[in-house]
């Protein structure tokens, strides 16, 4: 099928590329909705474990969503994005040290930093 065959609309529904440093933010969000569910169960008592182990990753998700994502809720200066984003990382790190694990909260931090800062330079290029 040619392009001349295809519809309009079709011409023009491009799909974004997806780079590495895509993939690599994508792997971060699922670990840190995982670290705050792990953080929520393990460290609370009964009935706080479930209210904060399904809480905080829903409230992480929903930070995601308004503000990150590829289609954000609300669109906001490329410098409110990068406070979010670092909200997000900075708690999941605190998560990881309060389960006495510094050396993996500080590897998820330096990757997930180091992420956010490579795809927020090619962002602004």
């Amino acid at each position: 099928m040619s392009t001349a065959d295809q519809t309009p609309a079709a011409q023009h529904a491009v799909r974004p590329s997806i780079s590495p440093i895509d993939i690599v933010r994508a792997v971060v969000l699922v670990a840190a909705l995982a670290s705050l569910v792990l953080w929520g169960f393990s460290e609370w008592t009964l009935p706080w474990s479930v209210i904060l182990g399904v809480g905080t990753p829903i409230v992480a998700l929903l930070l995601w969503a308004l503000f990150l994502s590829p289609r954000p809720v609300l669109r906001v200066h490329p410098f409110i994005r990068a406070i979010v984003e670092l909200l997000i990382y900075a708690a999941v790190t605190m998560c990881w040290w309060a389960m006495g694990q510094a050396w993996i909260g500080i590897a998820f931090a330096v990757v997930a930093v180091s992420a956010g800062v490579i795809a927020g330079r090619r962002a602004f290029a």
